[in-house]
């Protein structure tokens, strides 16, 4: 296992993340402690949760896990979604933040975390308060680092702009949806984070199990993740295209050559995209796990790479395509 520095801090991570998602809903909590000791054994120290899934339990069974292993963890939880009945809790507001890492430390078991994450943009608090607030819980010791996630580009550049006026901690990270079969960050996101030097973590390296292979044809499966009626990012309206089943099987093709899995290919060639620091994989079983522990310790050729780049790539879009004709022509 590499590792490496998210963004423009000193913070030494793992090049692949666990994602714990799943853990205490589709993985007991048995098998997703061992997992975790696990990943730690096998060289991994990043490891992914937020407060909002499974409601806290995810928290409760990672913070059982790594109570006696505090020290080799990077730790990272997030916080906005909503976990309760009353007003305040969801959103950004003082009193949402502050309830929302005192509640994380309580299940986590521990009394700081590495990395503070917003989840998700939110329209009513005002970025300033809750930038206020972050900066407040890293001096008071229980927030080492903070990021955010599924942001739009000029709403991490806002913050970034505002804690550079106010003197506030900054973002190190984003934490975006990110594979083969999605690719929208490379719009605007990507290029505004290699610029300001935000490291970036990728949920969804494998689109939701779809670039794993295991999906044939257009008609909604009767297995998996995506047979599950899932709305939004992980439905199979969003990932069951043709445009996705020639990106997968270019994957299915280059793994059946190099004698990789097509998990392992296309969390490889994320960990060779310039700008991503730390991928963050999910796996329902220790089975799955170990397929996806494979993608460590090799490189896809130089030829292979460009050619997943290629298929996956966005098509041509103003003003990005009048952008580079002009920076060609210098």
């Amino acid at each position: 296992m590499e590792f490496k520095t998210v963004g423009k801090s000193g913070l030494v991570v793992s090049e692949l993340c666990l994602g714990t998602m799943t853990f205490g809903n589709t993985t007991p909590e048995a098998d997703s402690i061992n997992m975790i000791g696990q990943f730690l054994e096998d060289g991994g120290n990043f490891i992914d949760t937020a407060d909002v899934y499974v409601g806290g339990t995810s928290e409760e069974i990672v913070g059982k896990a790594i109570k006696d292993k505090r020290q080799d963890v990077i730790l990272a939880t997030k916080v906005r979604m909503k976990v309760g009945d009353r007003p305040n809790d969801v959103g950004y507001s003082r009193k949402r933040v502050v309830d929302g890492i005192e509640a994380s430390l309580r299940r986590l078991q521990t009394d700081y975390v590495d990395l503070y994450q917003l989840h998700v943009w939110d329209h009513l608090t005002p970025i300033e308060e809750t930038l206020r607030t972050l900066d407040d819980l890293i001096s008071s010791g229980k927030v080492r680092y903070i990021g955010c996630s599924n942001f739009l580009a000029w709403q991490v550049m806002k913050s970034l702009s505002i804690s550079e006026q106010k003197g506030f901690a900054k973002f190190i990270s984003i934490q975006p949806q990110y594979s083969l079969v999605n690719r929208e960050m490379d719009r605007e996101v990507m290029s505004l984070c290699l610029e300001e030097g935000i490291g970036v973590l990728p949920w969804g390296p494998l689109g939701s199990g779809f670039l794993t292979g295991k999906y044939e044809g257009l008609e909604t499966p009767s297995f998996g993740r995506l047979s599950q009626g899932l709305q939004g990012e992980s439905s199979w309206e969003n990932k069951g295209l043709v445009r996705n089943f020639k990106i997968v099987n270019k994957v299915k093709e280059i793994a059946s050559q190099i004698e990789k899995t097509p998990a392992q290919v296309a969390l490889n060639w994320l960990l060779m995209k310039e700008g991503v620091t730390s991928p963050i994989f999910g796996a329902r079983t220790l089975e799955q796990y170990r397929e996806n522990i494979g993608a460590v310790g090799w490189k896809l050729s130089q030829e292979h790479f460009t050619e997943l780049d290629k298929i996956s790539a966005l098509p041509s879009e103003y003003p990005n395509r009048f952008i580079e004709k002009f920076q060609r022509s210098l």
